[in-house]
């Protein structure tokens, strides 16, 4: 299973950069594999976005903002549905990704 990240290269807007570096960023760290797809780069990737994400999850008014995320084709959330698990401590669950096992430290 692929974690692929939606995002907007060319968004003039620095909350939705803030927000799309925000999720790679913790990605990269936890090294979990996943695909950025650039939605500015091609009308076919936008399109499967908008057509992927679930009509209850869709704004009212206007399109969906980047990031979006999907576990291959299974639709996980957005930002925020992404920071709420990053608080909670249930991101994997969030990704669709089994719980990696803790690690114990080494004890002095």
């Amino acid at each position: 299973m692929l974690i692929r990240v939606f995002v907007a290269s060319s968004s003039s807007s620095v909350a939705i950069k803030k927000r799309q570096q925000d999720v790679i960023q913790f990605l990269e760290a936890n090294r979990i594999e996943f695909e950025e797809v650039d939605i500015t780069m091609g009308d076919e990737q936008r399109q499967w976005m908008y057509k992927n994400i679930p009509k209850n999850k869709q704004p009212e008014n206007g399109n969906p903002l980047p990031p979006q995320i999907f576990n291959d084709d299974i639709y996980c959330g957005d930002y925020d549905c992404f920071f709420d698990s990053k608080e909670s401590n249930t991101v994997f669950s969030f990704l669709r990704l089994k719980p990696r096992p803790a690690t114990k430290e080494a004890e002095p």
